[in-house]
């Protein structure tokens, strides 16, 4: 089956807030599922690679490598800016971190440390924080938090599922 590439993807607006808790319950299940899907995998299969393509390390470390932008972005939305932070949309980060050469224990730990950073915060917002919108800079369409966590519940699984694709 054919996965839509992750520049090819849109992502319309949200309106109702109300789902909110059911996006925060997935963005917390994250970590137990990359945990769960790298558990039994072997050091050589982790760190294979496909051409240009990541290993499986390298995926699960880019997750990690992306969690200072989520909650960077959060942190404009709840401070009202009108415009989010430009991701490095060549992953410089990811590339040139080595992930294959830490070990995998680590890079869970490292992105559920992350992770529920984030997470908290979320969990300490205040209903009046939930309308304020600000531009998406390569999407150019406004984003408010619930569409922020959407986007990130999104890129989570678009990574799943690629490690998934990597292990056949």
């Amino acid at each position: 089956m054919k996965k839509t590439e992750w520049f090819n993807r849109k992502f319309p607006p949200i309106e109702d807030n109300g789902i909110l808790p059911l996006i925060i319950e997935r963005l917390i299940g994250t970590p137990a599922r990359l945990e769960e899907i790298t558990h039994y995998i072997d050091e050589w299969k982790l760190m294979a690679k496909d051409g240009e393509k990541w290993s499986i390390k390298e995926e699960a470390g880019h997750l990690s490598d992306l969690e200072p932008l989520w909650l960077g972005r959060l942190e404009e939305l709840m401070n009202g800016l009108t415009e989010l932070r430009v991701a490095d949309l060549t992953n410089q980060r990811t590339h040139t971190a080595n992930h294959n050469a830490t070990a995998l224990e680590i890079l869970l730990k490292r992105f559920r440390d992350q992770r529920m950073l984030f997470v908290n915060q979320l969990m300490h917002l205040r209903d009046e924080q939930l309308s304020h919108a600000a531009l998406h800079p390569r999407l150019k369409t406004p984003m408010r938090i619930i569409d922020l966590t959407f986007f990130v519940a999104e890129h989570d699984d678009h990574h799943l599922a690629r490690i998934r694709e990597i292990l056949g």
